[in-house]
Formats: C-alpha cells, sequence, structure tokens
C-alpha cells in the first residue's frame, strides 16, 4: 500500500496507511454517518485525515479511540466538533499523561531532525472523548451496526476493538501490530502493558471471526496472522514468568524466543 492512499476492505469499510510510523487509520461508511477509527499524530496529520475522508464522503462524522497513545489520538482536533468514542481508560491517560507523552516526542522529533513534526505537536491540542465506553457498546451509522469491544488489558489497559459485522472487518488498534519480518517491535511494549492477560485479549478479537484484521501499525492481516501473534504473546509471556521465577536467564530466555533480542528484552523489562 503506498502512503495516503486509500483502501477497500469491504463495502464502505477503508484503511489508510501513514508512512509516519507505519500508522494505519479507519474509515466505516453507514447511510447516516461515517466513523473515523483512530486520527493520527498531531493536529497537522489529523488535519490530513479529515481531507482524504472528506475525498469519500460528506457525512457527519464520529471519532472512535482504540487507545491513549499519540500516534493514534492526538489528531482529534481536526474532527471538531464531533462525538469522540473510546474506553473509559483511554480518557484518563490522555488527561493524564497526553501532555507528558507530547513534551517527549517533540523532543524526540527535534532530536531526530525533524523540527517541523516537533513544532506540530507542541502546537496540538489534545481532545478528550466524551463518549466512554467500559465493556460492549453499538453504534449505529445508518443501516450499518459497528461494535466498540474491550476485552480486557493488553497493550494498554483500555484498548479498543472496532468489529463491522457485515463487512467481517475488525480494526484492532494495537492489540495487533504488523512489523516487518514479525507481529511485533520492541515499541509494542510500554510502561502501561499487560502482557500475561494480551493474549486473552486477541481471543476476544478471534472470538470476533474477522475476515480482516487492521492492525494498528502495518497491513492488513487475516485470522491466521492474529492466531500466531496471539501465540507469539504467550510464548513471550511464559519466558518471562519464568524468568521472574528464576527458571531462566534472560540470556536463555532470548534464545528460546520466537522475536528478536531487542523485542523480547522489551518484553522481559515489563514491571
Amino acid at each position: 500500500m503506498a502512503d495516503g492512499r486509500w483502501v477497500n476492505l469491504g463495502d464502505g469499510v477503508y484503511v489508510r496507511r501513514h508512512e509516519e510510523l507505519d500508522l494505519s487509520t479507519g474509515l466505516v461508511l453507514g447511510e447516516r454517518g461515517c466513523l473515523v477509527v483512530d486520527t493520527r499524530g498531531d493536529a497537522a496529520q489529523g488535519g490530513e485525515l479529515a481531507a482524504a475522508v472528506r475525498e469519500l464522503t460528506t457525512l457527519p462524522w464520529t471519532v472512535v479511540l482504540t487507545h491513549a497513545h499519540f500516534d493514534h489520538g492526538f489528531g482529534t482536533a481536526a474532527f471538531e466538533p464531533c462525538e469522540v468514542w473510546a474506553h473509559e481508560g483511554c480518557r484518563a491517560a490522555l488527561a493524564a499523561e497526553g501532555p507528558g507523552d507530547r513534551q517527549r516526542w517533540a523532543r524526540r522529533y527535534r532530536d531526530e531532525g525533524r523540527a517541523d513534526v516537533a513544532a506540530a505537536l507542541e502546537a496540538t491540542r489534545i481532545v478528550l472523548p466524551d463518549r466512554l465506553v467500559t465493556g460492549r457498546t453499538e453504534l449505529n451509522l445508518g443501516g450499518r451496526r459497528v461494535v466498540l469491544d474491550h476485552f480486557g488489558p493488553a497493550h494498554t489497559g483500555h484498548d479498543l476493538v472496532v468489529q463491522v459485522p457485515d463487512a467481517g472487518v475488525v480494526f484492532a488498534g494495537d492489540l495487533v501490530e504488523h512489523a516487518p519480518g514479525g507481529s511485533f517491535t520492541a515499541e509494542s511494549f510500554g510502561p502501561d502493558t499487560t502482557l500475561h492477560a494480551w493474549p486473552s485479549a486477541l481471543d476476544g478479537v478471534l472470538t470476533l471471526t474477522p475476515r480482516v484484521v487492521v492492525p494498528g501499525h502495518g497491513e492488513p492481516v487475516d485470522r491466521e496472522f492474529t492466531q500466531a501473534a496471539r501465540e507469539t504473546l504467550a510464548r513471550l509471556a511464559a519466558l518471562r514468568a519464568a524468568v521472574e521465577a528464576g527458571e531462566l536467564d534472560a540470556t536463555r530466555a532470548r534464545e528460546l524466543s520466537p522475536c528478536p533480542a531487542d523485542v523480547t528484552d522489551a518484553a522481559l523489562a515489563l514491571q
């Protein structure tokens, strides 16, 4: 997929791939409205996505955020005014951690020599979701039902999955990633990750029997890829538990891991 090109996944269901962080965003069309899945990483990127949505539809939009990480939800201001759906934990994380994340990533972009991206991020206003989900919620876009599900802590404590049942498409956020050469990168695992529960969350995704799963990063995948990712996470969780129990050292865990050393080390380092 080329950057900045809509790809149709089914009747009125689209994914848009972005070069920045290999992010995937989504769009679901109904008869009376459309749903935008994630909004990119700053106000300028959100504006680009909003304009791209308007290339396909003039329907009023609603936004859903899969989780609170900056690259998925800091572009929301470009879509206002609109309803913004997310798990209740997403709102709490954006309020508490969003300003720090904005500062940290702006500094990282400056260190990489990308002052324009850093400036756009620093100028971005963080929008807090106003429609909160705790478990399962259904949205009606007019002739089309969309289901929002939370399957427990995993990549974060508040990951939200967006299912389009009539198209067999699931937008999984960063519960699923499709990294070059594998399922995950070292940055898949952070201070808000609950590794031992992540396989269970993917079991929830698999119960939806998706035809297509859209990862938060990378190209769309199928049920088999998602199942394999689940097994990879289960193996990492087991290795981490063995290291914590003193049954393995980190060197042996790396040797037994299905992932590269940097990914394994990130998983083992989780608190």
